[in-house]
Formats: C-alpha cells, sequence, structure tokens
C-alpha cells in the first residue's frame, strides 16, 4: 500500500497540482459523474480515491464501501436521509452543486464525510462507510492513535479506515476545516480522484446502522475486501 507514497497528485493539469507534492496518481472526478441519482452514482464511485492534504502530507485511500441516501424530491423521501425534511443551516451544503464534501458530527465527537451528489436543490449523497489506505498509512495510525508498528498490515488497515467515522479520523476529516469543500477543485484540500481503476462488482445490501429505512439495498461494497465495515458475512 505504502509503495505508492512517492507517485505525484494530480489536479486537471500540471500546474493546477499546486503544493501538492506526493499522493495518489489520477484525475479529479468530473462533476457530470457526480450528478446523477444517488443510487447510481454509489457503486460507481467504488474504486475511486478520497485524498487529504494536510500538513504537509497526503493521506489517501481507495473507497471499498459506500452508502447512498436519496435526494430531497424522491417520492416516498428516504427517511434515514439528512435532507429528506428539506434544507436546514445543517445540511444546507446537499443543496447545493454536485461534489462537495457533506461532513457531519455523530456522538458530539466523531464524523462522517459524505459526498453530494444530483442537481442543485436535490440534495442526494453518499456516505464513503470504508477505504482502503494507499499512503499515508503512519500518520493515519499516529492519528487514530494506533502504533503501527505492532499490527499486521491488514489488520492495521482494518482498523484505520473500515467505517465511517475511522476514516474520517484517520485522514483528519472534520465538519469545522472540511464541510463544504468542493472535492473537484484542483486547489482543495480534499479530493475525489479516479485513477482509472474500475468499479468492482458491488455486493449489495441494506444499510447498516440506521434505523429508517434500513430495509433499502442502498450499501454497495467490494466484495470480500478486509476494509468493508460490519462483520465478515457483511464482506
Amino acid at each position: 500500500m505504502e509503495q505508492v507514497a512517492q507517485i505525484k497528485m494530480s489536479g486537471e493539469a500540471e500546474e493546477d497540482r499546486g503544493d501538492w507534492k506526493s499522493g495518489v496518481a489520477g484525475r479529479l472526478v468530473a462533476r457530470a459523474f457526480l450528478e446523477e441519482r444517488a443510487a447510481y452514482v454509489a457503486p460507481r464511485l467504488l474504486g475511486k480515491v478520497l485524498a487529504h492534504r494536510i500538513s504537509g502530507a497526503v493521506l489517501a485511500g481507495r473507497i471499498v464501501e459506500v452508502e447512498a441516501y436519496l435526494g430531497h424530491n424522491t417520492d416516498p423521501p428516504d427517511p434515514a436521509a439528512h435532507a429528506h425534511r428539506g434544507p436546514t443551516p445543517r445540511n444546507a451544503v446537499l443543496f447545493g452543486p454536485a461534489g462537495h464534501a457533506y461532513v457531519y458530527a455523530i456522538y458530539g465527537r466523531y464524523f462522517c464525510a459524505n459526498i453530494s451528489c444530483e442537481g442543485e436543490g436535490e440534495a442526494g449523497s453518499v456516505l464513503v462507510r470504508a477505504l482502503e489506505p494507499l499512503c499515508g498509512m503512519e500518520q493515519m495510525a499516529a492519528n487514530r492513535g494506533l502504533a503501527s508498528s505492532t499490527l499486521p498490515s491488514g489488520k492495521l488497515a482494518r482498523m484505520l479506515t473500515s467505517g465511517p467515522s475511522r476514516l474520517c479520523h484517520a485522514l483528519g476529516i472534520t465538519r469545522a476545516a472540511h464541510n463544504g469543500l468542493d472535492l473537484l477543485d484542483p486547489a482543495s484540500s480534499l479530493q475525489l480522484l479516479d485513477d482509472g481503476r474500475p468499479p468492482p462488482e458491488p455486493l449489495i445490501t441494506a444499510r447498516i446502522g440506521i434505523r429508517h429505512a434500513a430495509d433499502l439495498p442502498l450499501r454497495f461494497a467490494a466484495r470480500g475486501h478486509a476494509c468493508v465495515s460490519g462483520s465478515k458475512k457483511m464482506r
């Protein structure tokens, strides 16, 4: 995993890279890719890369698990979606353009990161539930308070970025710093990249960890991947 750490980070063009000096290969995802219904976008995000530039380092992981939350105009509304009652100060990012980070707090101390999709005002989103670490694992481990040298690489990867709050903690993503950032802007510290890897055939299940509309088959995961959250049977 760490062997990709010296590959240059990309924007849309060489001059757009700014001070991204190392990280992962790939181009910014096209906005049109995200301007589709959340249930269509979600499985196609598997294999894409979420990368964060922080304190001179690049922390990045490949998306291996997501959940779709349906847009505001869905009939009936998705009761598990933060947007289902309409725009509020908390969820305003979702009602803007596709391709922005919607970061919210849970339990007062943990964060979850979503990618806005669909058209303006429609408020669809995709929750990033798990990543496969690609670079910056030592810093991710430090962020998570883990001793990376004492754990097998497979177990460490799972402990770093398996689960929506874990991955935000590992990458240093918070609501205060990252909510509303444009993931498709070459100057953004948080980017969504496509390095050419096709999405895997997804495992499709009901969403997990929610109480409302928990039966909808809107969770998509890389089948059998160790970093997918939940029990082994969920992978």
